[in-house]
């Protein structure tokens, strides 16, 4: 039965149905009620695992590192400058191949510092090596980190799950919690093949020489891109037990003779596809998720702009000095296309500013200009700046 939860409490119940042996915690805003209610299911008895409280999120990355390499079944959360703060050890985690799951209740860097959402942090460590999957919403968030531990199991890959911070993380939504036998049922215990053991001694993460880092490196690599059969399969399976389909890498909503199509991540998709039923006067458009931003869905995003002419990517975070980052991604994966829609990059909401309805048209203005639209941050208003900063 449905039943009213904030996004975070239901993440730290989505985990805890995982069955988690090490879970390390320290706190960040947007993250902290997650590592909280996990602390609260381990002091009532509901949850047993080692909960480890640590001094900083670098330890934080250590603790689980070291755990999942021992055998353990291991979790942690962050955000914002504590993802900055664990990135050393993020790279480290990927590298030796050790499969854990991590939450990033996504908020803007610093400086200037801001508690408040957008993906910042997650694409600043886009390429440590990490599985990235992105949730539109909360019940999406609940289902996505138990197919994390599975698809992170299989893959011997660490998962990023990320959720918008307050967005997600601090609303209530009406949410459908699994049963304890279903998810027993769909994650098998936990097995790590290369486990440390001392009975049987063996050396992870050791220095490696010019001879043989690029092949391990292109493993890694591989081993990302083949993650992708393991992400469609975990969601499959899922669908199948639940009857709730969240489309594995990517998915696509709206009219198939659309020729406009919306791209984006996170809970922004739920604001277009309301924008677009608010604005039934308005060209019909064909609004995408990207679920997976790695491995990234080259094929699967080729096939859901099949017919487009248009197509704005619409992102929460961009490259200072160069620009869009997902949207230079989506360019160079429908480069391949003998017809692919124009892509025009914007950026809205940096720092969790509002995003409305009136988003909407604006984009489809964007959609009809002239040119593509390289770059732009659509929500600017340069009248906020001092003076003195103004170009």
């Amino acid at each position: 039965m449905p039943q009213a939860l904030e996004g975070s409490q239901a993440v730290a119940r989505a985990v805890a149905l995982c069955r988690p042996q090490v879970v390390s915690a320290y706190p960040i805003t947007p993250q902290t009620h997650i590592v909280e209610n996990i602390a609260k299911l381990v002091a009532d008895g509901q949850l047993d695992c080692e909960y480890v409280s640590v001094e900083s999120e670098h330890s934080a990355a250590s603790v689980v590192l070291g755990a999942a390499a021992a055998g353990a079944r291991a979790y942690t959360a962050s955000a914002s400058q504590g993802i900055l703060l664990m990135s050393e050890v993020l790279y480290d985690i990927s590298g030796l191949r050790v499969p854990l799951v991590l939450t990033c209740a996504n908020r803007a860097l610093s400086g200037p510092i801001s508690i408040w959402n957008d993906q910042s942090d997650s694409m600043a460590v886009r390429d440590a090596g990490w599985i990235q999957l992105y949730c539109t919403s909360n019940q999406e968030a609940v289902d996505t980190h138990i197919q994390a531990f599975r698809i992170a199991q299989e893959t011997e890959l660490p998962v990023m799950v990320c959720m918008d911070g307050f967005t997600l993380t601090h609303t209530l939504e009406p949410l459908d919690l699994p049963p304890q036998r279903q998810v027993d049922d769909f994650l098998p215990p936990f097995r790590f093949a290369r486990m440390l053991d001392p009975q049987a001694p063996l050396s992870l993460g050791t220095m490696v020489g010019p001879e043989a880092y690029s092949e391990l490196r292109h493993s890694n690599h591989q081993a990302l891109i083949e993650a992708s059969d393991n992400i469609l399969n975990a969601n499959a399976d899922w669908a199948e037990k639940t009857g709730r389909d969240w489309g594995g890498l990517l998915r696509s909503s709206g009219p198939e003779d659309a020729r406009i199509g919306l791209l984006g991540l996170g809970s922004l998709i739920g604001t277009l596809q309301d924008a677009a039923l608010a604005h039934p006067e308005l060209p019909a458009t064909r609004i995408m998720a990207l679920r997976a931003f790695r491995p990234f869905p080259i094929e699967a995003l080729q096939a859901a702009c099949e017919g487009l002419e248009e197509l704005v990517v619409v992102e929460r975070a961009f490259s200072p000095g160069s620009g869009a980052i997902v949207a230079a991604e989506v360019r160079a994966a429908l480069s391949e296309l003998p017809k692919a829609p124009r892509v025009h990059a914007v950026a809205v909401g940096l720092g969790g500013r509002d995003i409305g309805l009136s988003l909407y048209p604006r984009l489809l203005e964007v959609a009809h200009g002239e040119r593509a639209e390289r770059f732009r941050i659509l929500d600017l208003n340069p009248e906020r700046l001092p003076q003195e900063l103004r170009a």
